[in-house]
């Protein structure tokens, strides 16, 4: 199978760390999203909209949105809790990141590291909120050592992703210990070296 995404990016890397975990064989395609890559004729044939990660299968199927694209190579796998309850956990979030967090924390990286916008020159509300999700995700790994049954699951995958580089954004993950410690211990569950 093909994974097409560009390195830069948290929503792409979570979907190459779950596949290297599982230990899929894959060709990844860099897919540069600043040089406008994603918006080719031939990139828009496949992925209507437009974005990275994106897996074409060996039979053709597309998958696109990294959390559908890991959840389903995770399939089967330890990164899915098996109890019911435990995965509806996982479940969360997975939901909380895409909503609560990545459109606050990553947005301010992309717009502080890549369109050199200085971090006092951020919209406040996004600052605001991404301080707020750095601040829940604090509390909830000060009682445990990752975000579900204490294990590592697609829900640690998938928040690492940019909480690892969210001083790229201006925020000082000093002010998070617990979050500082979680990124070391998934890096080194889930072998992130990138």
């Amino acid at each position: 199978m093909e994974i097409f995404g560009d390195s830069i990016s948290g929503n792409c890397l979570k979907v190459k760390w779950t596949a290297d975990w599982i230990g899929l064989s894959y060709r990844w395609i860099e897919t540069n999203v600043l040089t406008g890559e994603t918006r080719t004729a031939a990139y828009l044939a496949m992925n209507p909209a437009g974005q990275v990660p994106m897996v074409r299968f060996d039979d053709g199927r597309i998958l696109t949105q990294s959390n559908a694209i890991i959840v389903h190579f995770a399939e089967g796998s330890a990164l899915i809790p098996v109890d019911a309850f435990q995965r509806a956990k996982m479940f969360e979030w997975l939901f909380w990141e895409q909503y609560s967090h990545e459109p606050y924390v990553a947005v301010a990286r992309f717009h502080v590291r890549y369109l050199g916008t200085s971090p006092s020159d951020l919209e406040p509300r996004i600052v605001e909120r991404g301080k707020g999700a750095l601040a829940l995700l604090d509390d909830a790994l000060g009682r445990s050592d990752f975000l579900v049954d204490d294990a590592l699951s697609l829900a640690d995958i998938a928040l690492v992703a940019y909480t690892r580089v969210a001083n790229e954004g201006g925020f000082d993950l000093d002010d998070y210990p617990a979050v500082r410690r979680w990124i070391a211990r998934v890096e080194q569950a889930a072998n992130i070296t990138d």
